[in-house]
């Protein structure tokens, strides 16, 4: 069974090609376009929440480069141009989620081996097994403050001369997410215990912080997140939930939505729930990682507080 993943995903065909021409040459690229050349450290986000973060610890001295970043395109149609694996390959710093979600970046940094190219892997990075069965892992409020600091480590050791200046952002940047965290804190001490419904598990992390109560059942979730039809009597479940509203508030992916998740859409629509579309990737222009979580909190809260459906940030 394959997850449906970001849109860079279903370009690993492309991508496989594209870096067995650039292999032989990748060395000599970075010596070109690296900080050797430049002064500027080559970084590489897989998602473009974890460039956007590379970005604001590594500031004037960091090109952060995303691969996932268009939040309006659909994965399964998303097509690789033959820039991202030089892109990947002339990196000097790449962050990259895990947990089977981006194996690509993998594959890429496997065809243009370098033993100086420093690798994030989230997944390692925060110690979770490959069987981690929800891979959404930036909605975690523990996780971009680990991210970050191991983004200032490596930085630190790339570009000693820069490290109290990276060191100084990461500060910033952990004190950025207290109005997240505090969204969070009062959302669960005022409606801890709020039943929702969802798609897929990509805001789930997010929404058991903040003591949301999740009715549809996982193998509806992850069905749906696979890109596999699930039985009649799941979807049969998910209906009556919003029929019967024992639900306050249905969350769908923005981002990927189908047959089945228009049907759902309608539903929630016809029995007066509220609708939140939450996202895969960091929805630009205008947000970066912080005020991204914040907006998903608050319309999660809007939805509760005041049956406000919000569908696009």
């Amino acid at each position: 069974m394959k997850m449906r993943m970001p849109a860079t995903a279903v370009a690993v065909v492309m991508v496989a090609g594209i870096v067995a021409s650039a292999c032989s040459s990748s060395t000599a690229q970075r010596a070109s376009t690296g900080k050797q050349a430049t002064g500027i450290v080559s970084a590489v986000g897989a998602e473009n929440e974890y460039a956007n973060v590379i970005s604001q610890i590594g500031g004037r001295y960091v090109d952060a480069k995303a691969i996932m970043s268009n939040p309006n395109t659909d994965p399964h149609t998303f097509e690789s141009s033959p820039s991202v694996a030089q892109v990947v390959s002339s990196a000097e710093l790449v962050v990259q989620n895990g947990v089977g979600y981006d194996t690509f970046m993998n594959r890429i940094e496997a065809a243009s081996p370098d033993p100086s190219r420093r690798v994030i892997e989230v997944q390692q990075l925060l110690g979770l097994p490959s069987s981690t069965r929800n891979p959404h892992l930036w909605y975690k409020p523990t996780t971009m403050p680990a991210v970050a600091k191991a983004i200032e480590a490596d930085l630190s050791s790339i570009d000693p001369g820069h490290s109290g200046y990276f060191r100084a952002n990461l500060r910033r940047f952990d004190a950025s997410l207290q109005p997240w965290y505090n969204a969070i804190a009062k959302l669960k001490s005022s409606f801890g215990g709020t039943p929702v419904a969802v798609t897929e598990p990509v805001a789930d992390y997010m929404l058991q912080a903040a003591g949301a109560e999740i009715k549809t059942p996982w193998p509806l979730q992850a069905d749906i997140m696979n890109g596999v039809d699930p039985p009649p009597q799941d979807v049969t479940f998910q209906d009556q939930l919003f029929k019967s509203h024992q639900v306050k508030v249905f969350l769908y992916n923005q981002q990927v939505t189908d047959t089945l998740t228009q049907s759902f859409l309608s539903r929630a629509k016809q029995y007066g729930i509220p609708v939140v579309g939450v996202y895969e990737t960091m929805p630009t222009p205008g947000y970066d990682y912080q005020s991204w979580m914040l907006a998903e909190v608050n319309a999660l809260k809007k939805a509760i507080t005041d049956n406000v459906s919000t569908q696009r940030l």
